[in-house]
């Protein structure tokens, strides 16, 4: 794939799912797309945006392709042993009820970890657990609870046994009650408005193929949805080298405090002594 071509795909990819890959690196994602469209049927690049058009699995493979939809319960399992022993317990003793975004949330398997720790934590307590992603397919396998496969289950029986799934139709489901804990809805990181005030924003493995530049402006935009003292937490593969120009302070690996609202200082004082 040429950068001529890269042009072409980007733009019909825009048409067809909203997907914006200028927010993606180019040489990486165009390296991925060629080796993704030459496992399939088309002779070339503009034929395969030919076939999209009358083939909606073929146009779901793509999206499922480019927004990396793959996740599990309590995926990377030290960083959730933190999450339950550390960082949730300190954000619980500045608020009983925390309000908390799942961004990026996959099939759901990351939003609903979070629930069966706080539900363990804080029997009762209905704290505010919102998840979204910019797939609306796999938002709706989510806010459906399943299905779900043993893969995908398999660290549960580890930490709670299968207390919040039940066995239905050949897979496993997350329980009704833990179901509504969550407030499953489809957005995109890039172009949809934030909410604020969080307590704790999960984005993890959904940006490692953005570009520099986009990575920059989604976590100022992060830092600006949390309450001072909230926490964001990223993936495993990542990493925030401008934390502290942003803002933020490391806490341990993967999860990083808002200490205050720094750049709103800095561009105060900028403009004073003017």
């Amino acid at each position: 794939m040429n950068a001529e071509e890269y042009i072409f795909v980007k733009k019909k990819i825009r048409e067809l799912t909203r997907f914006d890959l200028d927010n993606y690196g180019s040489g990486q994602m165009m390296r991925r797309l060629d080796g993704f469209i030459s496992r399939t049927k088309a002779e070339n690049v503009a034929h395969y945006f030919k076939l999209l058009e009358n083939d909606i699995k073929e146009l779901e493979k793509l999206q499922d392709f480019i927004t990396i939809n793959v996740s599990e319960f309590f995926r990377d399992t030290p960083h959730f042993n933190v999450l339950q022993s550390q960082v949730l317990p300190d954000l619980l003793r500045q608020a009983k009820r925390l309000n908390i975004w799942s961004a990026g949330c996959s099939n759901g398997a990351e939003p609903y970890s979070v629930a069966m720790i706080l539900e363990n934590l804080t029997p009762g307590v209905n704290h505010r657990i919102m998840a979204t992603d910019i797939d609306k397919n796999i938002i709706a396998q989510a806010a459906a609870g399943g299905p779900y496969k043993e893969s995908d289950i398999r660290n549960v029986a580890k930490v709670f046994g299968l207390k919040h799934l039940v066995v239905k139709d050949g897979g496993y489901w997350v329980s009704e009650e833990l179901r509504k804990k969550i407030i499953f809805h489809q957005h995109d990181l890039t172009r949809d408005a934030f909410e604020g005030a969080f307590d704790l924003i999960m984005c993890r493995n959904v940006v490692i193929y953005f570009s520099d530049e986009a990575k920059k402006k989604l976590r100022k935009k992060f830092y600006d949805a949390l309450k001072v003292n909230g926490v964001l937490f990223i993936g495993g593969t990542e990493t925030m080298l401008d934390a502290g120009a942003l803002g933020f302070q490391r806490v341990c690996a993967c999860f990083y405090k808002k200490t205050a609202d720094i750049p709103n200082v800095v561009k105060t004082a900028a403009i004073t002594t003017k």
